[in-house]
């Protein structure tokens, strides 16, 4: 007989296995992620952009902020592991995507960092890919707002990485990590027809790419 198993009910345990893994993590700073985090606690908007394979690293060392985010994830069912993960560490977890929710969910983000004073978090390649390739929403979001986007980045000494579409990055335990932290992009105020958004993510995705790789 088939016993069905909610695995929902792990992330509990996934979340204090997280935890626990990334207390072990060594890292370095480059730049000046407690500023950035400190101006947006008193209400400057600020959009921190991620390639979704370094996630883990990312999310890690920002666990050591006493910080909240507002964090776009999918409505897919591995969205719902990962709203509930974000959720129960103390961040706010907006359901939407490029392809489905998106529109809900900008409105909804905006609504977080202009009132509320949360920092948004975009995986800008999420959630299905390609790598590397930023999507429209950041740069909405950011004109929308007013909000400047904050590049971060990953590269990690030993680590696995897995044969998924991002390549995601799980750091072995008492790795080093350098965090890299790019200096903050305005996004412009011309109309974002399609062409001035092409240009929009090309210039983030040049900003991500040149801090490093994982």
């Amino acid at each position: 007989m088939k016993i069905p198993f909610d695995p929902l009910r792990l992330v509990p345990l996934v979340s204090a296995i997280f935890n626990g893994w990334g207390k072990t993590l060594r890292f370095e700073e480059h730049g000046d992620f407690g500023a950035i985090v400190e101006e947006g606690r008193q209400g400057k908007p600020y959009i921190f952009a991620l390639w979704h394979g370094e996630l883990f690293p990312l999310a890690a060392y920002a666990k050591r902020f006493d910080c909240r985010f507002a964090i776009i994830v999918s409505q897919s069912k591995d969205g719902e592991l990962i709203a509930r993960f974000l959720e129960r560490n103390g961040h706010v977890a907006v359901r939407g995507s490029s392809s489905r929710g998106g529109v809900k969910a900008l409105i909804q983000t905006k609504r977080l960092i202009l009132k509320e004073k949360l920092i948004g978090g975009i995986t800008v390649d999420g959630p299905r890919g390609p790598r590397h390739k930023a999507k429209d929403g950041v740069i909405l979001l950011a004109q929308r707002t007013g909000a400047q986007i904050v590049p971060l980045r990953a590269s990690v000494s030993r680590k696995k990485v897995f044969n998924s579409w991002d390549k995601f990055v799980v750091p072995y335990p008492f790795s080093k990590c350098h965090f890299h932290v790019g200096e903050p992009m305005d996004v412009t105020t011309d109309k974002l027809d399609k062409d001035v958004l092409r240009r929009e993510r090309e210039r983030l995705e040049k900003r991500l790419l040149a801090l490093g790789s994982a």
